[in-house]
């Protein structure tokens, strides 16, 4: 490894993040092809079902003769299978690229050090393991998507300076949010939103806030809206249940599905939080997000299904009310905004 190498590798990293938004649930992907020192080639994934960095950028060389002494880096081991595109490998070897450099393997079972194997047969000197710490952490979600068999889960919620996150509810109180942190903080929330597959609330954050789950103030796309609740507590006027996104819901009777909403029966008294994660597996969804309530993030705090937390501390208090979920961890990263901390942790138990 060179300190070119890393050079090169970090702008594969950089490119790859272009597509967070549009290429679930494949994985981000940058590639860059350099001949004689110059960069002749550069592209990301940039959405599901179109070509992939790899195709991209051989297809930004101008002059095609040139790739046949050049090295191409990209951060994810290319693919060795049909999907819904040719196999990046094979297009590799058809180009005669000399040499290829890798952040990482990829832990998809259908490549999976194929697409190294392959190269490697075909003549080609391929090395891997080029900035692979940041290269894996790229595609966290991804990979654990794949290694655990469910999806990469983050827990979000507010909680004031004394430990609450929403007021004494009494059943003469409107229903809506009642609001801890800063406005300005729900541009980066909608922009979490948009980074993830799905989002998800249980029955009391439903009923309370009545939430929209969208992304409304942000540009990017609308996450699948998920809601974990027992028939008897559903409303049908909630806005999760205006038909406006893909919603899935996971109840306790059978119920017929409706135009962008999906119903599934569980037993809410026999592991209903695995149950879940199941169907969503088999269902392709990679990352979701959970928004509570208090009880529904706690339930995957005490079953340990869960991967990050974003902890937003409001600078207000409310003397009294639903108190936070409890999170016996030390958090590993700290950030102000505006009049506002966020603390980030992370599942090491995993």
């Amino acid at each position: 490894m060179t300190t070119t190498d890393q050079h090169y590798m970090q702008r594969c990293l950089e490119l790859a993040s272009k597509g967070r938004e549009r290429v679930k649930p494949n994985p981000m992907v940058g590639c860059v092809i350099v001949y004689q020192g110059k960069i002749i080639g550069e592209s990301y994934h940039k959405e599901y079902g179109k070509p992939h960095a790899e195709v991209n950028a051989i297809n930004a060389v101008k002059d095609q003769q040139l790739l046949k002494d050049a090295t191409l880096y990209v951060n994810l081991e290319p693919c060795a299978h049909h999907g819904k595109t040719p196999p990046c490998s094979d297009l590799i070897i058809r180009k005669e690229i000399k040499r290829v450099v890798i952040g990482c393997q990829d832990s998809f079972a259908k490549v999976a050090g194929k697409g190294i194997q392959k190269m490697q047969k075909a003549g080609i000197q391929v090395e891997v393991g080029i900035l692979e710490k940041e290269s894996l952490a790229l595609n966290k979600a991804f990979f654990k998507f794949h290694s655990l068999k469910r999806p990469y889960i983050i827990l979000k919620w507010a909680q004031t300076l004394d430990g609450f996150i929403d007021i004494k509810r009494k059943a003469e109180d409107p229903i809506g949010i009642n609001w801890i942190t800063h406005p300005n903080l729900k541009l980066p929330v909608h922009k979490w939103r948009s980074e993830e597959m799905a989002i998800l609330v249980g029955a009391g954050t439903a009923t309370n806030d009545n939430p929209q789950l969208n992304t409304r103030d942000w540009y990017g796309k609308n996450p699948i809206r998920i809601l974990f609740a027992e028939t008897e507590k559903i409303i049908p006027s909630w806005h999760l249940l205006d038909n406006t996104i893909p919603t899935l819901v996971f109840t306790d009777s059978a119920i017929a599905n409706k135009t962008n909403i999906t119903y599934y029966n569980i037993d809410f008294n026999n592991k209903p939080i695995q149950q879940m994660l199941d169907i969503l597996y088999t269902n392709d969804i990679q990352s979701i997000i959970v928004e509570g309530g208090q009880k529904t993030l706690q339930s995957f705090i005490d079953t340990n299904q869960w991967d990050e937390a974003r902890v937003l501390i409001g600078d207000k208090t409310f003397g009294e009310g639903l108190k936070a979920p409890i999170l016996n961890f030390r958090h590993q990263q700290s950030y102000r905004f505006s009049s506002d901390t966020i603390l980030y942790y992370s599942n090491i138990s995993i």
